[in-house]
Order: structure tokens, then C-alpha cells, then sequence
């Protein structure tokens, strides 16, 4: 297997579960998407799968298993709201391998995430239709 480093990535950013983890994988995630096809060929050349969907362009899912992602501002401001679909922002991802159940692969892990252009999102409010 090729040397698995940190590489940098910018991206759009959508469905940042940065501080509670995501209900399904039970980890701390976010979409990295509309990928370079620099990042997408250095993420290929280390085993990652480069997954496609219309909304997201080329993206991958980078994780942290027992932390919290901590995001913050180009100034070093950290980012304490939530982030909204649509954000764009510059990630060090560490390729990892992984093995379940006879099964292998490599999964991306997550170092920093700088917040380039930050849309915060607030829960929207109750409808008052009856």
C-alpha cells in the first residue's frame, strides 16, 4: 500500500457533524465535496474511494472516531455555530487502512478544517400551518 499522508484538500463542505456525532455512523464526519482532480488523483493514488453524486461533485467523507472536528476561521477564530451545506473550506485528511469483518479498505481521517467561506445554519422555525 502507498504511503498514507495528510493531504490537503479544499472543498465544499456539507453535512458537518463536527461536535455531535453523525446518528448513522455514530462518528464525528463531514462531506468534503466538489473535489479537485488533484485531490481526487492524490486521494486515488493512496486507495481512497473518490465516490460521485450530483449535489456533492467528487467527494469523500473524512471522520474522526472519539474527537470532536475542530473547525475554525482563516484567522484562527474557532468555529463554535453550526455549519451550513454550502460552506467551503480547506481540510488536512490523513488516509487510513482499515479492516472489518474480512473486509479492507482506506478511510480518511481528519486533521483541520479551516473554514474559507463560512454559511451558519440555524434550526428553522416551527410552522405555525395547522
Amino acid at each position: 500500500m502507498a504511503n498514507l499522508k495528510p493531504i490537503v484538500v479544499e472543498a465544499d463542505i456539507m453535512w458537518a457533524a463536527l461536535d455531535t456525532p453523525n446518528e448513522m455512523s455514530g462518528k464525528y464526519q463531514v462531506d468534503l465535496c466538489n473535489l479537485s482532480k488533484e485531490s481526487i488523483d492524490a486521494l486515488e493514488s493512496m486507495g481512497v474511494v473518490v465516490k460521485k453524486k450530483e449535489d456533492k461533485g467528487f467527494f469523500i467523507t473524512a471522520k474522526s472516531r472519539n474527537y470532536p472536528i475542530k473547525a475554525e476561521l482563516s484567522d484562527g477564530t474557532p468555529v463554535t455555530c453550526k455549519i451550513k451545506n454550502g460552506s467551503k473550506g480547506i481540510a488536512t485528511v490523513k488516509p487510513y487502512a482499515w479492516s472489518w469483518k474480512n473486509k479492507t479498505g482506506v478511510g480518511t481521517g481528519i486533521n483541520k478544517l479551516v473554514i474559507t467561506d463560512l454559511i451558519e445554519y440555524t434550526e428553522p422555525s416551527p410552522s405555525n400551518d395547522l
